[in-house]
């Protein structure tokens, strides 16, 4: 099976994005109760895991800032998004009267929050949904009806400015009769508003931070070479790459101070800005291998990225008649006068990689085995992140092996 691309790149494009308001800087979790009053908002539930809902330092900033507009905080989140925990926080929703839902966590609250809003939107039981999801790995996303989320995110993975949401669902859920595993999509739900707040992202633990941080990192990149790339696109993701490998970079030379919070997190605002559109994404091929090395397997996401994108970018620099913008990616990561701008693009992302203090080699995680590599070059290859690879790339199961070997 061949992914093959002839769509040239040239001056013609379409822009079309509807961003989340975005409120940044440190403290500003203490205005949520005026930005929910500015949207029309009056009761927030907050949805969030058990650990950032029992971890003072996090939780309270944020119900302190909701002030009289906390209804109630629903902490059962979990990093397997599950749907039997939106169908839990739909009832907690209803009971509370709640009319927005603040996500405060990681991607994985903001997941399950935009499900449940999916959920409370829908005319059907829970159970009719759980059919469609375990025949069609989706839900339908309704035109109307849709709770808002307001996202207060405490990772770097830049999931945030997002129209999309990972879920799965088991069978002791009572909903499905096997593990499911897919997404739900929709340009209702982008969230309403993004709350940035370095003082709350400080909190996080670093094994937490520098795993998301490489998968927000590369959002980055990919929004450079995608093939649907734009020139507004190319602006944000040029400065917030740039952000985020001098923060990335201080941080793993050990400065913690609010400044460098601030340098990574707006990189991680900027590199996400434009990413999801409707009916659209520019995620591409290194997040197809985050997918592949993930979704059976007890692999950090951080941690596939880490391992991978080395690798995906030596690849794709080689590849004859392919743009994979190494100059433009140069330029952004501050080697554009090195002699080979590819290698050198190569040698700086392995930079940020090392001073996260990652893993290196695919052996090194929880992983597949080589010999795996061939089925999991197949699921990469049908990944729907693939149809976004760089124009002129034509992609087989042998050279995602190949590139597996190389990780391993």
């Amino acid at each position: 099976m061949t992914v093959t691309h002839t769509n040239a790149r040239d001056a013609a494009f379409r822009f079309e994005y509807e961003p989340a308001t975005i409120r940044f800087g440190a403290g500003c979790v203490g205005g949520l109760g005026a930005e929910l009053e500015r949207h029309g908002f009056e009761r927030a539930l907050v949805v969030c895991g058990s650990t950032v809902g029992s971890t003072p330092d996090v939780i309270d900033p944020v119900t302190d800032g909701l002030g009289d507009r906390l209804a109630g905080v629903f902490a059962e989140t979990t990093t397997k998004k599950r749907l039997g925990t939106a169908v839990d926080g739909l009832e907690r929703l209803e009971d509370e009267d709640a009319d927005v839902l603040v996500s405060l966590g990681g991607g994985s609250s903001l997941d399950v929050a935009k499900v449940i809003s999916v959920l409370a939107a829908s005319d059907r039981e829970p159970a009719a949904i759980g059919d469609e999801f375990a025949e069609t790995g989706t839900i339908r996303v309704p035109d109307e009806g849709l709770v808002p989320i307001v996202a207060v995110p405490t990772t770097l993975a830049g999931a945030d400015l997002s129209q999309v949401a990972g879920a799965t669902a088991a069978p002791e859920s009572g909903l499905v009769d096997r593990e499911v595993g897919g997404g739900i999509s929709g340009p209702g739900l982008m969230p309403a508003a993004a709350v940035y707040d370095p003082e709350l992202v400080a909190t996080t633990p670093e094994s937490v931070l520098t795993g998301s941080a490489m998968n927000g990192f590369d959002k980055g990149l990919e929004a450079i070479y995608a093939a649907n790339a734009t020139p507004v696109t190319d602006a944000t993701a040029t400065r917030g790459l740039g952000k985020l490998e001098a923060g990335l970079r201080a941080f793993g030379r050990g400065k913690r101070d609010i400044e460098t919070f601030e340098t990574i997190l707006e990189g991680v605002v900027l590199v996400q800005y434009g990413i999801s559109r409707p009916d659209e994404t520019m995620l591409s091929i290194v997040h197809a291998f985050g997918h592949g090395l993930t979704r059976t397997y007890e692999v950090q996401q951080g941690a596939a990225h880490a391992v991978a994108v080395p690798h995906v970018l030596t690849y794709l620099f080689d590849q004859e008649g392919v743009d994979a913008r190494q100059d433009v990616l140069a330029d952004a990561l501050g080697v554009a006068g090195a002699v080979d701008p590819a290698q050198a693009v190569v040698d700086r992302v392995a930079d940020v990689r090392d001073a996260l203090a990652l893993p290196t080699r695919l052996r090194d995680v929880d992983g597949p085995d080589p010999d795996e590599f061939a089925a999991v070059a197949e699921a990469i290859l049908a990944d729907s992140f693939m149809a976004n690879a760089p124009p002129g790339l034509e992609t087989s199961v042998e050279d995602i092996e190949r590139i597996l070997e190389q990780a391993w």
